[in-house]
């Protein structure tokens, strides 16, 4: 397969609601789509990273920079590329995983068209829908809190993420526990806000019989979270930390978590989200795809590594009206608190232009 040209797309869609965590508050998603020209098919890939350096490092100008004076640059010399060439040839630049993963779907997409294959049979899928969990951001007031996790439940949402910062984490959990009961799914998400010495107030969450905790601690703090993980009952659960099968391999070995949040663009791309996925499943370590407020396109690449054996908790993959009032492809939407998994070549859904062009704010069209 030859790379003939690739074209990059910023767009700005908003949220139906604001969106906040331990680490901001977000009205609009801004990303990057990439798609891919061969001279065989075309395919499309969508960056994660955010308008500013807050969930990681990463952000949508430093990702359009580094793709087109970098990546593309060195995918170009490739001779015969296709998708299980690209982290190699990339493998030089430090960093910039969201960049690459982007880079990669949108190759792998092309690739995966042109052969008529699914993206889900291609990494291994075993099941035709996947169970779907909601992230629930941090409200002004529990009765808010109380309203919203009570809509989603009434959607069929089969599990509910609280996000959690100092200040906004026992009694929103004790709420939610009182008015929705015991049997709901329910987990927590801090996204690093705490600290080592915060141990003793987190183990207060143990008695609400949580599905887990995430990331309490800061993502380089692996030696932190096994010492948490004697601390509590409540299953920590890595996602900022595991960048990489490798790191995954070493968080479980030192007993940093019992747990993996699987985010394809955070660990370089669907490939390497799949390694992590053998790495877990090898150490008995349940999965679950996590999620970046994706649009219809990374929606569906997840949904497809969502429907992997391992994934045996359900993930952030929302409905599309979980984020937006109409979204770029098809929507996804939830039924008996599922998803289907796409069925049509590559990752199975294509943007519709009118829909694409009232969210793009810019492109850039670069021949290899």
């Amino acid at each position: 397969m030859k790379l003939t040209g690739i074209e990059l797309r910023v767009i700005e869609m908003p949220l139906v609601s604001p969106f906040r965590t331990s680490f901001g508050v977000e009205t609009t998603r801004e990303a990057v789509l990439v798609r891919a020209v061969t001279d065989e098919a075309e395919g499309w890939g969508e960056g994660v990273a955010m308008s500013d350096p807050l969930y990681s490092s990463e952000y949508v100008e430093a990702s359009v920079d580094v793709i087109t004076r970098f990546l593309l640059p060195a995918l170009a010399r490739v001779d015969d590329l296709d998708a299980s060439k690209v982290a190699p040839a990339l493998e030089k630049f430090k960093g910039h995983r969201m960049s690459k993963a982007a880079v990669e779907l949108a190759i792998l997409d092309a690739e995966l068209r042109a052969k008529g294959v699914p993206l889900s049979r291609e990494l291994g899928a075993v099941r035709d829908r996947v169970d779907c969990g909601v992230s629930v951001g941090i409200m002004d007031s529990i009765p808010e809190l109380l309203d919203a996790v009570g809509g989603y439940l009434d959607e069929g949402y089969v599990r509910i993420k609280l996000k959690i910062e100092p200040g906004w984490d026992v009694d929103p959990v004790r709420a939610v526990r009182e008015r929705f009961g015991d049997d709901v799914l329910l987990q927590v998400d801090a996204n690093t806000a705490y600290r080592r010495g915060d141990a003793r107030h987190l183990a207060r969450l143990d008695p609400f019989d949580l599905l887990l905790i995430e990331q309490p601690l800061d993502e380089e703090d692996l030696l932190g979270h096994a010492q948490l993980a004697e601390v509590m009952t409540t299953p920590i659960c890595l996602d900022e930390s595991i960048v990489s099968a490798r790191a995954a391999a070493d968080a479980i070995a030192l007993g940093a978590c019992s747990i993996v949040n699987i985010k394809p663009g955070r660990v370089g791309g669907y490939l390497e989200a799949r390694k992590i996925h053998d790495v877990c499943a090898a150490n008995d370590i349940p999965v679950w795809c996590g999620g970046m407020l994706e649009t219809g396109i990374g929606r569906a690449a997840n949904v497809a590594l969502a429907a992997l054996p391992g994934f045996t908790l359900p993930g952030d993959t929302s409905g599309s009206n979980r984020y937006y009032t109409s979204d770029i492809t098809e929507p996804f939407v939830i039924e008996n608190g599922t998803l289907p998994v796409p069925t049509g070549p590559g990752i199975g859904v294509v943007p519709d232009a009118d829909a694409l062009a009232a969210v793009t704010t810019r492109t850039e069209w670069i021949t290899l």
